[in-house]
């Protein structure tokens, strides 16, 4: 009987071993094919690496959950009254709640960034120093991210682990990616970043609403109206493109206009909404500036 009970023990803990080492081995690959989009993501949105990718691991059971395999959900983002993509259904907290879906998981690591940016209950988050991986987990728990009262222990694990906090470093010491690689990790259309905060493509030939709409997961007539433009208006080789709603002034005070340029092309240059343009510079929708004339971009303020 001991005999037996010893080599039930023994078989027992070599299935734990096995199953450590198996995880431990998927968690590599896991980091091995998203550190780029962490990285990137952590340049632009000041998110570290490091906890990117450790909550992904967690989160996406190393990319293998049924979220993560059927709706590119990494992270598990549920859809709220502002998501107009796909969705799929999925047993949470609830039964049958509803999560997005993403047409790639670099969709859902950029829209995990815009979660935490964009939510005034992270705020705090980015009032730590960014290489303060602990701080961050724990920040991350105590402001609601999740209810597992373990989960800044895990993510810290995760990242010591596997030395996650080693491509935080790179990203402090300059490292950036070449288009190529910008493009393996977006799709492809390399996803870029306005300097008034809005994500945009510059389109190539043959793209169109429908084509952009598939890979990016974005309706046409989103797209249309994210671009102030028309069912019948071209798509030209080149332009920019966003991805979302154009805001309603400018990162900057005033535009000086150039030759060439219209109030559209102004508009998209620099990622203001067309009919606030106007409005900001008291034209006349249609009507077209001078070269030379400085344009409004922010609201005007008699000094």
């Amino acid at each position: 009987m001991y005999y037996r009970k010893f080599l039930l023990s023994i078989f027992l803990f070599s299935l734990v071993v096995l199953n450590s080492n198996a995880q431990t081995e998927a968690s590599k690959a896991y980091v091995k094919r998203y550190n780029k989009v962490a990285m990137d993501e952590m340049r632009i949105y000041k998110i570290p690496a490091s906890i990117t990718l450790a909550q992904g691991i967690l989160e996406s059971g190393n990319g293998n959950s049924r979220l993560s395999k059927e709706a590119n959900n990494h992270f598990g983002i549920k859809c709220g009254s502002s998501w107009t993509g796909k969705s799929v259904k999925h047993h949470d907290d609830k039964r049958n709640e509803c999560f997005r879906v993403y047409t790639s998981p670099w969709g859902s690591y950029r829209d995990h960034s815009k979660f935490l940016t964009n939510n005034k209950r992270y705020s705090g988050l980015f009032d730590y120093k960014i290489t303060d991986y602990k701080s961050w987990a724990n920040g991350l728990k105590k402001a609601g991210y999740a209810t597992d009262k373990k989960y800044p222990k895990r993510l810290i694990k995760i990242i010591e682990e596997h030395q996650l906090y080693s491509y935080d470093k790179m990203v402090l010491n300059g490292k950036e990616f070449t288009p190529d690689e910008i493009i393996a990790i977006a799709g492809p259309h390399a996803v870029k970043r306005h300097g008034n905060r809005l994500d945009f493509i510059e389109t190539r030939d043959g793209d169109t609403y429908e084509s952009l709409s598939l890979e990016l997961g974005i309706k046409q007539e989103k797209i249309i109206e994210y671009n102030d433009k028309n069912w019948d208006s071209k798509i030209i080789n080149g332009e920019i493109i966003y991805l979302e709603r154009k805001r309603s002034h400018g990162k900057n005070k005033y535009y000086s206009v150039k030759k060439g340029d219209t109030m559209y092309i102004i508009s998209q240059k620099e990622g203001i909404r067309l009919d606030y343009l106007y409005k900001r510079n008291k034209m006349h929708y249609g009507s077209q500036p001078k070269t030379g004339a400085k344009l409004y971009l922010r609201k005007y303020k008699k000094s």
